[in-house]
């Protein structure tokens, strides 16, 4: 009987749980007492066994303790979870990796299926958040199979856009080659065209920008060009204009002359002389009314900017001056700082020329892989930056390597690009193709090439998670 009281005791400290138990005790007794009447005495058998579980849960929640057993409560627990046997703990987040840590090998494969095994029904689940609506037979895809389904349904450009939009850029393009003709006849530009993976048959998903190349044309006897790395930035990737024979062709005698600072022509400032033309200077409304749309310079952007608004297509168009001299391609894109003077060398042209000359000699699946890992690599938020000119770089390191790059190998190759990009990322350095001095990864923080690392990791193992 003390002991009795006792145990009330200290269920009226905890505030009448005691009752509240107590109450649900009878509760359960009329459930088990008028279950065979209405459910039946198979569902009486799974009532009684539910109560049973719950009853026991709350008796070892309310029993005292043995003071002297410090893992009391923890055994108490054990067997309950073991009693209800239907909750299942939530596994915890993965814990993000390190740039070190993307070598450690990968979980072992799932064990091939023996002939006349039962297969297991969770085998050929579908990725999570797949509708669940699809056949079994959908769900079973191979990784080929869905790469050549996802080139074809979900990365093609709507025709529209791929008609339209050059279209509308080279009209854009027309009437602001017009207006630089008429504002600044003494400065040999040279005509306007087109740029981008549109016009190359790379673009995916949508066709939404576009650039537009004003070339700048140099006597070559007067200007010559000094390699990045022979400066004080000290990166292969610059390159300086450099003003020569200033003794014999005094300054005044180049129309260019007048963006020079020091000796050196100024990416700097000729952006920002053309920046202002097209900000202050140019009648956007008027054009656009000419053509259908409406036109908006970005004024607070670093780059030359126009922002294109039509009925069915919404457009940007970034304008760059570039320089063609000694074989070097050289954009008016200087990096962040107080070094003005630097043109960035752009390989773009050499990347797409050398990819289709590549797949013309053996009927390669080169452009539809780089396709596949642009389209990834644009709709993730995380990987948005390695799309381009990086995956590109990969695709042509892999190509000298004697790889099989026919269509029926698409699966493989593409398993292999991500595994080569995360053997860069962990070293933190991707040699370009064309000039192995330059890093590609060099404009990327620690902190992005990890969390590119650690996404493109995880991949490896199940591809279709990238798709």
């Amino acid at each position: 009987m003390a002991a009795f009281w006792q145990q009330r005791g200290r269920r009226q400290e905890h505030g009448g749980l005691g009752g509240v138990i107590d109450g649900l005790g009878s509760v359960f007794d009329v459930l088990l007492a008028n279950a065979r009447l209405v459910l039946g005495v198979s569902g009486a058998a799974v009532l009684a066994i539910a109560t049973l579980a719950v009853k026991r849960l709350i008796d070892r929640a309310t029993s005292p303790r043995d003071e002297g057993d410090p893992k009391a409560e923890q055994k108490t627990l054990e067997e309950t979870w073991q009693d209800l046997a239907l909750i299942k703990t939530t596994p915890k987040p993965p814990k993000k990796q390190r740039r070190e840590d993307l070598s450690e090998p990968l979980l072992s494969p799932a064990r091939p299926r023996v002939p006349g095994e039962a297969q297991d029904p969770r085998a050929c689940s579908a990725p999570l958040g797949a509708p669940r609506v699809k056949s079994s037979r959908l769900r079973c895809l191979t990784l080929q199979e869905r790469l050549l389904s996802h080139h074809s349904s979900r990365l093609a450009v709507p025709e529209i856009q791929v008609s339209l939009v050059p279209q509308l850029a080279r009209s854009i393009s027309t009437q602001l080659q017009n207006f630089l003709r008429s504002k600044c006849p003494e400065l040999p530009f040279g005509r306007l065209f087109l740029s981008g993976a549109l016009l190359d048959g790379l673009e995916v998903l949508a066709a939404d920008h576009i650039h537009l190349m004003l070339p700048v044309v140099l006597d070559a006897g007067l200007w010559s060009l000094i390699p990045g790395e022979d400066t004080v930035v000290r990166n292969p990737q610059y390159w300086m204009i450099k003003r020569v024979d200033l003794g014999y062709f005094p300054r005044g005698c180049s129309p260019w002359d007048r963006f020079m600072v020091g000796r050196y022509l100024s990416s700097n400032v000729l952006s920002e002389t053309l920046h202002k033309m097209l900000v202050a200077s140019i009648n956007w409304p008027a054009i656009g009314g000419l053509l259908g749309c409406a036109i908006h310079p970005v004024v607070a952007s670093r780059e030359l900017k126009l922002e294109v608004k039509h009925d069915q297509v919404e457009l940007s168009i970034t304008l760059f001056p570039v320089v063609e001299m000694e074989d070097k391609v050289l954009l008016a894109v200087p990096p962040e700082g107080l070094v003005e003077n630097l043109w960035l060398e752009s390989f773009y042209r050499a990347e797409v020329s050398k990819v289709k000359e590549l797949d013309a000699g053996d009927s390669g699946a080169r452009q539809r892989c780089l396709r596949l890992l642009n389209g990834v690599c644009r709709s993730h938020p995380t990987l948005h930056k390695l799309g381009g000119s990086p995956v590109t770089h990969v695709i042509l390191h892999l190509s000298d390597s004697g790889s099989d790059w026919a269509e029926e190998s698409l699966a493989d190759r593409f398993q292999q690009v991500l595994e080569e990009l995360v053997a860069y990322l962990e070293k933190g350095v991707l040699p370009s193709y064309f000039n192995p001095k330059i890093n590609l990864f060099s404009g990327l923080s620690e902190e992005e090439i990890d969390e590119m690392g650690f996404v493109l990791y995880r991949a490896m193992s199940e591809p279709e998670l990238l798709l």
